[in-house]
């Protein structure tokens, strides 16, 4: 059975972006693989993080894996700081990795601005660490959004440099998985942006914590144009709002863009809109139902990534080991 990995940042107000671009991808995938979810809290200190905001936000994050049907038996689910091999190979692949490599990340530069002299080099360096997350397990797959395959490519680069300069075959070339219809979802409020629990519109995303009126005041604010619906998608090109309300609908209701065009062809948005906000509510009303009960209860929730903890440590350790083994480390 092929192995999966990925990893979510427990940053707070999951939202319906990540829903669509993740969660229920990864829903889908425990069908059929052995699945391994981390919860990535030593990435989200590369920005400053309130220490019992973090706490807090780790176990929503995980409330929220659960609310939208990930089974905590089935799937190893844990935060990242619980299992210290990552932490320990991402130390070998700071001595793998090239600086010419890293000076290519675009996320870097996208997310240090203007401001790079003062970003912190954890924040410089995480795709390594990225790279020790999905080696460590030797996943064959890593499920991402398109924004994401950069790292991978410099995961499949450290592997291969690793590999060539110790004459070994440890590990394998993961690749990336990017499904569906909605992969990035963008702002309800700039169709050329990505939603983001960042930006201070709460206008601009739909939470998974949101209830049904607040689904409903959301999609009515959210910014359309003034022309009718096309019957082909390539028509919505030119107009980003349209075709992100759209691609919401399409991947809600398990169809594609080709079909929600030729459903609300020649129809007016505020037709469109009241059918989308029937259906947001429908799926997403449910899980947010869910995600409080669980916050409610920490117990539980620790309970989830204490098990998954232990579990990951089996294979983490084991592939650790056969590193230091391969790289020359001495065990006393």
């Amino acid at each position: 059975m092929s192995r999966i990995f990925s990893g979510i940042q427990p940053t707070g107000d999951l939202h319906l972006g990540n829903y669509l671009g993740a969660l229920r991808n990864w829903v889908a995938l425990q069908k059929e693989h052995e699945c391994i979810y981390c919860i990535v809290d030593l990435h989200a200190i590369t920005v400053w993080q309130d220490p019992k905001g973090l706490a807090l936000n780790t176990r929503e994050v995980t409330a929220g894996l659960i609310a939208s049907g990930l089974d905590p038996k089935k799937n190893i689910i844990f935060n990242q700081s619980a299992v210290s091999a990552h932490a320990e190979l991402a130390w070998v692949f700071n001595c793998i990795a090239r600086l010419g490599w890293l000076n290519r990340m675009t996320q870097f530069k996208e997310k240090a601005g203007e401001q790079k002299e003062n970003a912190s080099v954890g924040l410089y360096i995480y795709p390594n660490l990225m790279a020790a997350d999905i080696l460590l397990y030797k996943a064959n797959y890593v499920p991402v959004g398109e924004d994401q395959k950069q790292h991978i490519e410099l995961a499949r680069d450290i592997a291969q440099k690793f590999n060539n300069n110790y004459k070994t075959e440890l590990f394998p070339m993961p690749e990336p998985m990017i499904l569906g219809e909605a992969t990035r979802v963008m702002s309800l409020k700039d169709g050329s942006n990505k939603m983001s629990k960042s930006d201070p519109s709460e206008n601009s995303r739909i939470n998974m914590t949101d209830g049904p009126d607040e689904i409903s005041r959301k999609i009515k604010k959210a910014t359309s144009d003034s022309e009718l619906l096309p019957g082909d998608p390539k028509d919505l090109l030119s107009r980003p709002e349209a075709r992100n309300l759209c691609a919401i609908y399409a991947a809600l209701s398990n169809k594609n863009i080709s079909a929600v065009c030729i459903e609300f062809e020649g129809k007016q948005f505020s037709v469109f809109k009241s059918a989308l906000t029937e259906l947001a509510v429908s799926v997403m009303g449910p899980i947010g139902v869910e995600m409080a009960r669980l916050v409610s209860d920490q117990g539980y929730l620790d309970s989830v990534l204490k098990d998954g903890a232990e579990r990951s440590r089996v294979i983490s350790n084991k592939v650790l080991s056969e590193v230091y083994d391969v790289v020359g480390f001495l065990k006393t």
